[in-house]
């Protein structure tokens, strides 16, 4: 057994032995999850014996669960969670005290201690956040019916963390029952509240300034002490670190840097969460399900069955259909990792012996396992034709029209579409630019649209048209390369500022549009009418330039990188044009060429 490895050798065998296991895994159907679970045990102190600190490491990748309820709390604006009050408070509330009931009852009418069974039904109450989220976005479930109820159940059990410690802590011995502390739930409220409001008042500018340094590197590295910053302190005051990131990410969920935020933290997420997955393997004693497999396989097989009646039950008095309920029960039907945290304490309060606690510890690892399997199965027989119904809201990702930077150009194309009742998604990378539309009660979002997971998370596979109005001439002859070749079926405008570029995107067949050339049209048509031409006339002639102009366009596109013919051409231009003008009236040559009619 290799006992203290250096970091680069953990990392390695890490690495080394999710990319074995989750492609195999995956391969199988059996998802990522069931994959991490069973490298972790490979790897773990009980079969190769190349890890040993997994505690160390198990505290460590916590940070993956924490980092996801960020995420999911970034698609949550504080309106729609008030709206899944009932789900959280009613079929949450009703999950945990039915599961903790029954598991109690039924373990004492097996004449275990009540101590025991209290605590092995706190425990039970529990399901692992981590590999209901993970398990419902492998499988697409997470937005539908059955993915909001398991997402409101689960926070509502990060709800119940204090209320359950707190209990425990009141059923010590005597010489523990004073260490309670009525504080702990005062300081929470407090912490809860300075949140809400640090969150509403401070977070925007502070994002802002950290925008405005151009530094990506720096937004991710304020994203992550944002995250890691509120968890310690939840943590602090005893609540469940994931609920606060949770309630961080709802503050910022309305923000026009939402985008930006869960872009920047979503690789770090998948990383951190998948070694939570190992550490939970590798946690796994083999030892003591060896000696007594019977009793602990049998165990946690009851107790998941148990919670998939109960889940299911509850699923059907919520008026959930059929598939979603049983979806919903699967889901969680697991033990939480937080039944580790239900069962250290009590053996800490000396409720608990450490045989029983290293018993239940074990129940809670296989039943972990048993999720991507049983959803797997599911999958296999009943859910071939599952199509589910009442998708939750994702309008932004859903809206047909993208438009790429909020400056004087493509402001203009906004509010002609608001208009006419076509919202479009807007992406700004100035913060300064979108905190003044927010001024204006309008909403833009913070993001870099070069990059491709930007222009995913924006809705672009869903998109009718992207107009790209940014200034940045060389991104945007990029991005309309890209997105002409990966979507081609989304139809493209895009500013041109001259006719160099007007150019590019001609021979590329996208459709461009010159930023000052209708505006000097404009002005061209008022100087005109100024020298005394009518005004039905001026426009006229406008017009007639104008379309002129566009024709020479396309017709020295062929010849734009000879200089020579572009030269020749555009001189027999100019006097098709006054011969074009003079038709109009005998005097327009002369004065077509004292109003300065340049090329825009």
């Amino acid at each position: 057994m290799i006992e203290t490895p250096s970091l680069l050798l953990q990392g390695v065998v890490y690495l080394g032995a999710a990319v074995i296991a989750v492609p195999l895994s995956k391969r199988f159907g059996l998802g990522a999850v069931l994959g991490y679970l069973l490298a972790g045990i490979l790897i773990g102190p009980w079969v190769l014996g190349l890890i040993s600190d997994v505690d160390t490491v198990l505290h460590f990748a916590e940070f993956g669960v924490v980092m996801m309820l960020f995420l999911i709390g970034l698609e949550l604006e504080p309106e729609k969670l008030w709206q899944m009050k009932a789900p959280i408070f009613g079929l949450g509330g009703l999950q945990v005290l039915l599961t903790l009931g029954i598991t109690t009852l039924l373990a004492m009418a097996f004449h275990m201690d009540w101590r025991l069974s209290l605590v092995m039904g706190m425990g039970v109450a529990m399901s692992s956040t981590a590999i209901a989220i993970q398990t419902l976005n492998e499988r697409g479930f997470l937005k539908q019916p059955s993915g909001q109820s398991a997402f409101s159940v689960l926070l509502f059990q990060d709800i119940a963390v204090i209320p359950l410690l707190l209990g425990l802590a009141m059923l010590a011995p005597q010489s523990h029952a004073q260490s309670v502390d009525w504080m702990v739930a005062v300081r929470a409220l407090v912490l809860i509240a300075a949140i809400v409001v640090g969150g509403n008042y401070f977070l925007r500018p502070i994002l802002r300034y950290i925008a405005n340094t151009g530094m990506r590197e720096i937004f991710v590295a304020f994203a992550l002490f944002l995250i890691m910053g509120v968890a310690m302190l939840m943590q602090y005051v005893g609540l469940s670190m994931a609920l606060g990131a949770f309630l961080a990410g709802v503050l910022l969920a309305d923000s026009e840097y939402r985008q930006e935020l869960e872009l920047d933290i979503e690789p770090f997420k998948g990383l951190l969460l998948g070694l939570f997955f190992i550490a939970v393997g590798m946690s796994v004693d083999i030892g003591l399900i060896l000696k007594r497999p019977m009793l602990i396989f049998g165990l946690a097989l009851a107790l998941v069955t148990l919670k998939i009646m109960l889940l299911f039950g509850l699923g059907h008095l919520f008026k959930q259909q059929k598939s979603d309920a049983i979806i919903f029960a699967l889901t969680l039907s697991q033990i939480g990792e937080f039944a580790f945290v239900i069962h250290n304490t009590a053996l800490q309060l000396q409720l608990i012996n450490l045989p029983e606690s290293s018993m239940l510890n074990a129940v809670v690892a296989i039943s972990m396992m048993t999720t991507p399997i049983l959803m797997y199965l599911h999958q296999r027989t009943c859910n071939k034709n599952y199509n589910p119904q009442g998708a939750f809201d994702t309008f932004e990702t859903e809206r047909k029209v993208i438009v790429a930077g909020y400056g004087r150009f493509g402001q203009v194309v906004v509010r002609l579409l608001n208009g006419v009742n076509i919202a479009p998604t807007v992406i700004e990378h100035d913060p300064n630019q979108i905190e003044l539309i927010r001024r204006f009660g309008l909403k833009a979002y913070y993001g870099d649209i070069a990059r491709p997971d930007v222009l995913e998370a924006a809705g672009i596979a869903k998109a009718q048209l992207f107009v790209i109005a940014i200034d940045d001439v060389d991104t945007a002859l990029t991005i309309a390369k890209y997105v002409q070749q990966h979507y081609p079926q989304v139809k493209l405008i895009v500013r041109a500022r001259n006719r160099t570029d007007a150019y590019d995107y001609m021979e590329l067949g996208i459709e461009n549009v010159r930023e000052t050339f209708h505006s000097a049209l404009a002005a061209a048509e008022s100087s005109l009418v100024s020298l005394g031409f009518g005004k039905f006339q001026a426009h006229k002639m406008m017009w007639q330039f104008k379309q002129h102009d566009e024709k020479i366009m396309r017709e020295s596109l062929s010849i734009r990188n000879d200089e020579k013919q572009r030269i020749s051409h555009n001189v027999k231009s100019r006097q098709d044009l006054i011969a074009l003008l003079n038709q109009e009236s005998k005097e327009a040559s002369v004065q077509a060429k004292d109003a300065g009619f340049g090329e825009a």
